[in-house]
């Protein structure tokens, strides 16, 4: 048997199997060494096939030779052939028996090539190459055996095949892992390289394999699964009639579906799921690894098991969509590219018709751009529901005509395409606009502007889909047809004037005639009561583009929307006003009129006809109303007092709105009040009490809104109105920070509303990064809420903290001391909850959540120490690169002695617990401290960790070792403080004592000199500040007595 490849050494391969034995070899590879036994004497036999074993392990390039010449030597050991030829010559008074036992013996001795050796895998690959092309051969020597499908015929090679894994059996249980790695590996390549195995051999190797698939080893549990996997799908391709056989295959595929999902190993479920069986049970299974947490496996599916899958028309309408928004939207840029890949290039061939090769082996041609595979490719996904904001359409079109150049250059929008838009092309047509002028950085503008039809023509194309909807809308409202067909051609209709819309929107209108057209048109359009809300909003955002970007525009924009207004309500409500009666008076009168209908309706027991009418009308013509001013709140930015209509607005519609009895008009008049407290200072701080009072009283999704307008209120006014300053007592303002502080707390701690206490969270996030809250209790709420397990459902909520969580506490040295004042306190808090915790619950070990909040105090990963109006608790010191040269960011180092003193004064007091003191202790030796330290800080940090050696805190070993490396890390900075000023007064005495050299300046005036030049250093304003603020840290009166 020749030796292996060594991993130092490659040009010292073995030859022979007899050198790899040699007692007085010695070698990494061969470690522990395992004296051979005695296997006779060395033949002429033995020699011939461990040297072609020795061959095989340099390279793979002459394995076919080797096979071809080691098939010679079987069939000149054989009986069955009868070789001529020096073949016969050599292996002259050797028989088939010897060839077995003699290949069986190189094979045992490459179990013991370890994983990382290549000379393994290539003789692994040489035996499953050697035993498929032995056994092709055997059958083109007995045909007659191949054509009976009753029983396996017995041959040499059959033989060889069976000796040598039933030999390879014996040592799947083996105690080295090596030994059952390469075992196992030999079987399944063995298995997956013949067509055929001996039934009773069969058994043994699927009961032997599937126990290896719970191994402790991962690398044996793939080979097996690799081999199991055959196994499988050949029991699934057997009779159907054979029901016990049906029962095995389902117990096979049970259990390695089992493994799929379960197992530990990313590259145990990759295996599997490149290798089971494609069919209606394991499909769902396979196509699930989507959302598998292993990047690999997951590029995987979209890589090579769907392309391989087939026709993708085959499968369901949800699970496309779901495939794409999973690929498309993976946190992996590796699964985003193979998605869309596997998107622009498979499915668009499917459905183009892939072109069959020319030449057997040619790879197949991709068709030529079709816009009709184009169109039913749009119409696979479900264009009219993947295609609306934030859809994952548009991700995917994004990467289309990122990556097939063809289409981007062929596609033609003629009079004929605009004049017969269905959903389809309509789409088409805006993702390509919108990835030529949006997308790709003006790159292909130019392409786009020879194909798009000029703004005058498109605001004719517009205005013919628009009158074409409102059409169908009116006969619908009129027959009140419910029609199938006629429902999808309105749906229809609308989804592609909304994308007519967002083309518009697109456009230069430098044109002055196609703006005056298009402006026109819009203004038309906003006037029908009849257009639905997302063409409305739609509508209102293009206009605003339309008046331009002054203040001049923006009053000429709202002029023209309240005049929609007015048109709109006289519209609904015409039938019984007087035709000269003004908009505002009627308005104010009708806004009023659902409160007075609804109390009259309490005290009438029964109601006419057309006093219920008159109601539903009241209550249409409010909503479109308020609808067409939430949409220009929307997009208005000018203070509210220099609007006076919006004044008028405000009274006449907004606010009898807010006083309604009807929830929806209620709820939409408390959006379009909280945009306008976006706008005016005072307006908001009259009604901030009133969103409380919406918080307390309403309902989830009331509360949720109140949450949201809240928040953008204060982030739109700053601090001054959470928090305002005291600097003027003559007029001074209300402090809304204590009530809207409890506000955000009870939302936090609403365990029971998942989406008020996400809505919170990420609101409070916000609040908190804009430096607009303040509060260390906030905080604390926030860090028990993300390690909380009652939140572990809340996946909005985990996810906007742990973005923020980290982000917070780099981005400002201010952001860290605050969390580190905090940190203790929440472990304390956590471990309360721990204790409460039942054992069905998971939750995060108390010591994972130390470690994070030792990470995110780290003073080292500061972003920026800090900006103007930044205090510090500490001292805040530039820092240099290991070499003294280059001067980085400075950072806050006494961050981490303020941590160890809160943790060393917990530890000291009472009423701890044992699993909190653990936890504790943990983090001492975690934490950085830097040579720039203040003094007094660190005194303190010394004296607390010497009483708690000396008062015998901690029983355990691991916490002694903890304060111990805390010990020896204070130890370590003061020597090195000690050493770099031993090093400056010697550097000083040489130049004292320098011969030939007057010293004309004292000591002291360097002294002043150094202190004048660091003065006028950038930055040592800041430092000085930073210096005079630090002050030292006082200890507790219990810890202080306990130090006496």
């Amino acid at each position: 048997m020749p030796g292996r490849v060594s991993a130092r050494n490659r040009a010292s391969n073995l030859d022979s199997v007899d050198r790899l034995a040699t007692p007085g070899r010695t070698g990494r590879e061969f470690s522990p060494r395992i004296e051979a036994p005695d296997e006779g004497p060395v033949t002429e036999l033995r020699t011939r096939i461990c040297g072609i074993f020795g061959d095989v392990q340099r390279t793979t390039a002459g394995h076919r030779k080797l096979v071809v010449n080691l098939r010679k030597i079987q069939d000149a050991c054989s009986s069955d052939v009868q070789p001529s030829g020096p073949g016969r010559k050599a292996s002259a008074g050797f028989d088939e028996g010897n060839f077995n036992s003699e290949f069986t013996r190189c094979v045992l001795r490459s179990t013991i090539a370890k994983k990382s050796e290549h000379a393994g895998d290539r003789l692994v690959r040489f035996v499953g190459l050697f035993l498929k092309h032995a056994s092709d051969r055997d059958n083109a020597h007995f045909p007659q055996a191949v054509e009976d499908d009753t029983a396996l015929p017995e041959t040499q090679t059959t033989r060889l095949t069976s000796l040598v894994l039933s030999t390879l059996l014996q040592l799947l249980n083996s105690k080295e892992k090596t030994i059952r790695y390469r075992a196992t590996q030999i079987i399944s390549h063995i298995i997956n390289s013949l067509d055929s195995i001996d039934d009773e051999l069969f058994g043994q190797l699927k009961l032997s394999l599937l126990k290896r698939i719970r191994d402790k080893e991962s690398m044996v549990r793939v080979q097996a699964v690799l081999g199991l996997g055959r196994l499988a799908g050949n029991e699934a391709e057997e009779d159907e009639d054979n029901d016990d056989s049906e029962e095995e295959s389902a117990g096979l595929l049970d259990r390695l579906l089992e493994v799929l999902q379960n197992d530990s190993s990313a590259d145990v479920r990759k295996a599997l799921l490149l290798n089971l069986p494609l069919t209606p049970e394991t499909l769902p299974f396979l196509l699930g690894r989507a959302r598998d947490q292993d990047a690999a496996t997951r590029r995987a599916l979209y890589s090579r098991l769907l392309p391989a899958l087939g026709d993708f028309r085959h499968l369901s309408l949800s699970m496309r969509e779901k495939l794409l928004r999973w690929g498309l939207r993976d946190r992996d840029e590796n699964v985003r590219k193979a998605t869309s890949k596997l998107f622009r290039e498979r499915w668009i061939e499917d459905c183009a018709g892939a072109r069959e090769p020319t030449e057997e082996g040619a790879p197949v041609e991709a068709a030529p751009p079709s816009f009709d595979a184009l169109t039913e490719l749009l119409e696979r996904i479900d264009v009219s529901n993947s295609g609306v904001e934030n859809g994952i359409a548009h991700e995917a079109m994004k990467g289309f005509w990122e990556g097939r150049a063809d289409y981007r250059d062929s596609v033609d929008f003629d009079q004929h395409f605009w004049d017969s838009l269905t959903t389809e092309s309509a789409f088409m047509a805006r993702t390509f606009n919108a990835f030529c002028r949006l997308q790709s950085g003006g790159k292909y503008e130019s392409l786009i502007d020879g194909k798009m039809p000029e703004v005058t023509a498109l605001a004719f194309i517009l205005q013919r889909y628009v009158n074409d909807l409102i059409e169908g809308l009116r006969k619908s409202q009129a027959s009140q047809n419910e029609e199938d067909e006629d429902e999808e051609s309105l749906v229809e209709l609308e989804f592609i004037v909304e994308q007519l819309l967002h083309i518009v929107l697109t456009l230069d209108y430098s044109d002055e005639v196609g703006r005056r057209k298009m402006y026109s048109l819009l203004r038309e359009t906003l006037t029908l009561p009849e257009l639905p809300e997302e063409v409305t909003r739609l509508s209102v955002e293009v206009l605003r583009g339309i008046c331009g970007p002054d203040s001049a525009a923006e009053r000429e924009f709202c002029e023209i929307v309240l005049e929609a207004v007015a048109e709109v309500h006289d519209t609904i409500m015409g039938d019984g006003l007087d035709p000269e009666e003004s908009f505002h008076s009627a308005r104010s009168e009708v806004s009023l009129t659902p409160t007075q209908s609804s109390r009259s309706r309490s005290q009438t027991p029964a109601e006419t006809p057309n006093e219920e009418e008159k109601a539903i009308k009241e209550i249409v013509v409010n909503m479109k109303c308020l609808h067409l001013a939430q949409c220009m709140l929307e997009n208005v930015s000018e203070p509210l007092k220099s609007h006076i209509p919006l004044v008028t607005m405000l009274n006449n519609l907004v606010v009898p709105a807010v006083r309604s009895h009807e929830a929806p008009i209620r709820e939409r008049g408390l959006l379009c009040l909280g945009l306008c407290c976006l706008l005016d200072r005072e307006l908001a701080e009259e009604n901030l009490t009133l969103f409380q009072h919406i918080f307390t009283k309403g309902h989830d999704a009331l509360q949720v809104s109140a949450i949201h307008v809240l928040s953008d209120t204060f982030l739109s006014h700053g601090p001054s109105l959470f928090h305002p300053s005291s600097t003027v007592p003559a007029s001074p303002a209300p402090d809304f920070s204590k009530p809207f502080t409890k506000l955000f707390t009870k939302a936090l701690k609403a365990e029971d509303k998942p989406s008020v206490q996400a809505a919170a969270s990420t609101a409070i996030a916000k609040l908190m990064l804009s430096n607009v809250v303040q509060d260390d209790d906030l905080l604390k709420t926030l860090v028990v809420a993300y390690f909380d397990p009652g939140t572990l459902d809340n996946l909005a909520l985990r996810q906007s903290l742990t973005y923020f969580l980290p982000v917070y506490c780099y981005s400002r040295a201010e952001h860290q001391a605050r969390m580190r004042r905090v940190a203790v306190a929440a472990i304390h808090a956590l471990a309360l909850i721990e204790e409460s915790v039942d054992e069905e619950e998971e939750m995060v070990g108390l010591g994972v959540i130390a470690a994070h909040l030792v990470d995110w105090t780290d003073p080292r990963k500061v972003v920026t120490a800090g900006g103007a109006g930044d205090n510090y608790d500490g001292a805040l010191v530039s820092m240099f690169d290991e070499a003294g040269r280059k001067e980085v960011k400075p950072i806050n180092c006494d961050v981490h002695l303020d941590f160890a003193t809160d943790v060393l004064e917990k530890l000291l007091a009472s009423g701890i617990s044992k699993e909190e003191k653990k936890t504790l202790a943990s983090t001492l030796g975690k934490l950085y401290l830097s040579p720039s330290y203040t003094a007094e800080k660190l005194d303190v940090v010394r004296e607390l960790a010497e009483a708690a050696a000396r008062n015998r805190v901690f029983t355990d070993a691991t916490s002694r070792n903890a304060l111990n490396k805390l010990t020896a890390a204070i130890a370590k900075v003061v020597g090195a403080v000690s050493a770099r000023q031993s090093e400056a007064r010697t550097l000083i005495g040489d130049g004292e004592n320098c011969e030939g050299v007057e010293l004309d300046r004292s000591r002291e005036t360097v002294e002043k000199e150094e202190e004048e030049s660091l003065d006028d250093a950038p930055g040592a304003q800041l430092l000085a500040e930073a210096a005079r603020d630090s002050t030292p840290r006082k200890v507790t009166p219990e810890v202080e007595s306990m130090l006496e």
